[in-house]
């Protein structure tokens, strides 16, 4: 600030500063001349405090708007600024490039295309670029939807041909695309399906709470009708509860289990919990449960050096919805297999996280006894989501399981 009172103009500086950063705006000040100092200033009241400042739209939503006007006024330049002031600030690529995405209809594929090269670049530069998904044929990502009822969102990818089919299965509120890293990765060997559990993602929702045999009947039909069973299934937490349930349910369906992050049966402590979760939800929405699930869901360390990646996943806790999460959280909280795993006879891997507070390792040594020769691996430091915290040892072990499968 000039002085201890400020004016509009050091109020829009300090507003400039947070949106752009320092860097720039020290720049664009420093350098004003005779001849374009009155503009600088006009720009600093008018944009930055008076319009910038002004309350009815939270920052993140100014941003997007701010992206969709300059994409469709192909004013390329104001456009990489913001991109790139909008990452930095915190905004997750996801909510960037729906944005994007938005653009292509009401500005076009051209201004898109440009908008999309650009978004990349910065995304490159700051260090945050998504993970390779090619169109190629051996990888390409084809959705579809199951003909049964309710309708489910799938995505398949990899070459039919190849080795053993994978079904990845994912957690409470969030979607198919907690796997698209390791889809990717698995799916030169390997074909993978993956898919939306009902009342997430693109998967349609029912009326009322769900049961985790409900859940269980989903999954048989979406193997049924891949017609690619047995499958190696891959669950975590929500998923891996499927999964439970399906080996013992529908032993023909699975030839070996991958269950992450998981447990067979709450406490009656941890069943009070989930109900004072949901009622929770009913009662104030999703919003307050979304943050405290991405920080059950990450360690602190990870949550500080990946801001954004764990911003992506509150969002799409949100996108769920309340009714849909409140379905299937009626039946995590019910789940209770812990009495029927001596029945699973198929190759069975549990994986842990050393740092996870909501399905600690005592409740996957539970069901890695239950269940003969299954293994279990604790990866250190991980929390919840271990896919996402150490991606690298998951996939190792994934694939280390894979290949002593019989054939």
């Amino acid at each position: 600030m000039s002085n201890d009172r400020p004016d509009d103009f050091d109020r829009g500086v300090a507003m400039r500063r947070a949106m752009l950063g320092d860097a720039w705006v020290d720049q664009s000040l420093d350098q004003a001349t005779a001849f374009n100092a009155e503009f600088q200033d006009l720009v600093t009241r008018h944009a930055w405090h008076d319009i910038w400042g002004r309350p009815g739209l939270e920052s993140t939503t100014r941003r997007l708007l701010v992206l969709g006007m300059t994409m469709g006024q192909a004013r390329w330049e104001e456009f990489e600024l913001h991109c790139r002031a909008a990452v930095r600030g915190g905004v997750p690529p996801q909510t960037i490039k729906e944005a994007l995405m938005q653009g292509a209809i009401y500005c076009g594929v051209p201004a898109a295309n440009t908008a999309f090269k650009l978004a990349t670049k910065v995304l490159r530069e700051e260090g945050l670029l998504p993970p390779l998904a090619p169109l190629s044929v051996n990888v390409r990502m084809a959705t579809h939807h199951t003909f049964s009822l309710p309708q489910l969102k799938v995505a398949v990818q990899g070459v039919v041909s190849a080795g053993v089919p994978i079904v990845m299965s994912h957690g409470l509120g969030l979607d198919m695309h907690m796997w698209d890293a390791l889809a990717a990765q698995m799916a030169p060997a390997h074909p993978v399906l993956r898919y939306d559990g009902r009342g997430h993602g693109g998967s349609a929702a029912t009326v009322g709470p769900s049961t985790m045999n409900d859940l269980v009947d989903d999954a048989a039909r979406l193997v049924r009708e891949w017609g690619r069973g047995p499958v190696v299934w891959l669950g975590l937490s929500l998923g891996g509860m499927v999964g439970q349930g399906l080996a013992i349910r529908h032993p023909e369906l699975v030839k070996a289990l991958v269950l992450a992050n998981t447990t067979a049966r709450y406490p009656d402590a941890g069943r009070a919990l989930w109900a004072e979760r949901m009622a929770g939800v009913e009662r104030d929405g999703l919003a307050a449960t979304a943050d405290a699930a991405v920080e059950r869901w990450f360690a602190p360390a990870f949550r500080a050096a990946n801001a954004v990646v764990v911003a992506g996943f509150r969002d799409t806790v949100l996108r769920t919805g309340a009714a849909g999460y409140l379905a299937s959280a009626h039946a995590v909280a019910g789940v209770d297999w812990l009495d029927q795993l001596a029945s699973i006879a198929c190759p069975t891997l549990v994986i842990a996280g050393s740092a996870d507070t909501g399905t600690p390792v005592a409740m996957a040594q539970a069901i890695a006894e239950r269940i003969e020769g299954a293994e279990l691996v604790v990866l250190l430091d991980a929390a919840h989501l271990s896919v996402t915290e150490q991606p690298v040892l998951f996939e190792q072990h994934l694939r280390r399981f894979l290949e002593r499968l019989p054939g």
